[in-house]
């Protein structure tokens, strides 16, 4: 808490009373500290080797993960600085999906040699300004170490995927998921001027307890957790017309009371025979657009389950919205809210709509849709936690592939990226002048963070392997990185440990900027916590009356 400030000898209150204010070396450590212990926990997760996080939330669920982004969005991390880290590992994941581990081990390494540079009374500006000019001279580095790939060669993007899942505890079934991950992906590219284009929200993802991770299944299509609604219905349509409907399928509830007086039981029967034939008449314009598939976002009364069973239509009702909008992409059917308006043009189109039992329990699958970039993963797994870990992996995996396909550049992996980088800062940091020289060798030494931890986690001497790998990179082995089974070097390229160019490029641009931030702050002031929480409106103005009368 800094002192109170004063004015000609007489305080000045500033602040509201319990606010916290620090400022200076004391705020700058703080939040070095802060960021750098989040940092810590995540560098043992790093690598094939790495190990797990188990995560309790405030309601005792357990998650138990290797995942970066999952580990962070968990934690509930309260200090502002260590935010930070939590945010540039969010804009990895959505940018690139995979790497959020690096950026942040890096992230907090940087923070590291920036603290020991401040203790040598060097200035945050000088080293914010050295670590940008190191920035540079590793993404120039980056560019020239990529090597070009192409749409067809699937054993490349194959590989790819597997790296991405490599420090997942999916590995008995990564070849299985890799190959879902390319086909997957491989669906929904489309050409956009001269790049290639790969949105992988294209694709549904479906956990269902039951069998194991060899049993995802890549669905061409659409697949809906719910089944037929009736007995009587077909459980297979080919060359499906599909309506997408928004209303329901029922005699709705008026929300007007009303009393009427039944004086003889025709009347009765009258009531009934007209909610008969409004339900009929709806079934009758379903079956006059020509739609052989119904489905519903709403309820289907009794009724109408029976007439759409006798017209030989296929009903499900009470689909999720989201699903409807996926069916909407890839059938090409409007959603129609009023059954009256429904016209032929309305409805979607698909090769085949079948019901299917999976692990005893029925799914709607929609295949061959009028859309081909739709395309679904059914996943599969014994216990929940499997199924969770499963699609966190494959996604890192779809969005590694789908980063791959439209950059079209790769790196090797392993860590040797990141000693070539140390490499070609080191020989730039000769040339740079005064203290932003020291700045700039840090960024070096900080960046072999990367291949030092693989080893570390590895059970290795992080101090030969990073030896041997300097070593191996002076006499141009720039592809060789760490092998975590021998400790020695391997080529990284030529064994298939690789990964898309723009992982490398997001992960150093996303480490320097919140590294750059942390280290600019030195004055950080939290405001006192609000004391008026959970008081009602007349208590907070009973309260404020009292006190302007004292």
């Amino acid at each position: 808490m800094s002192a109170v400030p004063t004015l000609g000898g007489t305080p000045v209150l500033v602040l509201k009373e319990g606010s916290q204010r620090s400022k200076g070396r004391e705020a700058l450590h703080s939040n070095i500290a802060a960021a750098v212990a989040v940092s810590e926990v995540i560098k043992t997760t790093l690598g094939p080797k790495g190990l797990d996080k188990m995560l309790v939330d405030s309601l005792g669920e357990v998650t138990v993960t290797n995942d970066g982004a999952t580990i962070l969005k968990n934690m509930d991390v309260q200090h502002p600085a260590a935010k930070l880290l939590v945010q540039i590992s969010k804009t990895q994941d959505d940018e690139v999906g995979d790497g959020t581990k690096s950026t942040v081990v890096l992230a907090g390494e940087l923070l590291r040699r920036a603290e020991e540079l401040i203790d040598k009374k060097i200035h945050p500006t000088v080293i914010v300004s050295g670590y940008r000019k190191a920035e540079e001279t590793a993404l120039n580095v980056i560019n020239q170490l990529a090597k070009p790939i192409s749409l067809d060669d699937k054993e490349t993007l194959k590989k790819i995927a597997i790296t991405s899942m490599n420090s997942k505890s999916v590995s008995d079934a990564k070849d299985h998921l890799a190959n879902i991950a390319v086909d997957a992906v491989l669906h929904i590219v489309e050409k956009r001027g001269e790049r290639n284009y790969a949105d992988v929200d294209l694709i549904q993802i479906i956990k269902k307890q039951g069998g194991g991770a060899k049993d995802t299944q890549l669905v061409m299509g659409v697949v809906v957790d719910k089944e037929v609604v009736h007995a009587g219905m077909p459980k297979r349509v080919e060359k499906a017309k599909i309506a997408l409907l928004d209303s329901p399928l029922e005699i709705e509830k008026t929300e007007i009371d009303a009393e009427i007086r039944i004086t003889n039981p025709d009347q009765m029967k009258a009531f009934i025979d007209q909610e008969t034939n409004i339900l009929r008449d709806m079934v009758e314009k379903l079956a006059a657009v020509g739609a052989n598939v119904v489905i519903c976002q709403k309820g289907i009364d009794d009724v109408a389950q029976h007439f759409l069973a006798k017209h030989k239509i296929l009903a499900v009702r009470r689909v999720k919205q989201s699903d409807m909008e996926k069916l909407s992409r890839a059938t090409g059917a409007r959603i129609v809210t009023t059954i009256e308006d429904l016209t032929a043009e309305d409805l979607g189109y698909a090769e085949l709509v079948e019901e299917r039992r999976v692990a005893n329990e029925k799914m709607l699958f929609v295949e061959g849709c009028k859309n081909p970039r739709s395309v679904s993963v059914l996943i599969r797994a014994g216990l929940e936690r499997s199924a969770d870990e499963i699609e966190r992996s494959l996604h890192d995996a779809l969005k590694a592939v789908a980063t791959a396909v439209m950059d079209a550049r790769i790196l090797p992996g392993a860590g040797a990226t990141h000693v070539e980088i140390a490499k070609a800062v080191r020989e730039y940091a000769a040339k740079v002048g005064g203290r932003e020289q020291l700045a700039v060798e840090s960024f070096a030494d900080a960046i072999e963070i990367i291949p030092k931890a693989l080893a570390e986690n590895a059970g290795l001497d992080p101090i030969n392997v990073i030896t041997e790998l300097r070593a191996i990179h002076s006499k141009n082995g720039k592809y060789f990185g760490v092998d975590l089974t021998t400790g020695k070097p391997i080529d990284a390229l030529a064994n298939g440990i690789i990964e898309p160019a723009t992982l490398s490029i997001q992960a150093v641009r996303s480490a320097v900027e919140a590294a750059s931030a942390i280290i600019r702050i030195d004055d950080m002031v939290a405001a006192a916590k609000s004391t008026s929480a959970g008081k009602g409106k007349s208590e907070s103005k009973s309260e404020s009356s009292e006190e302007s009368k004292d």
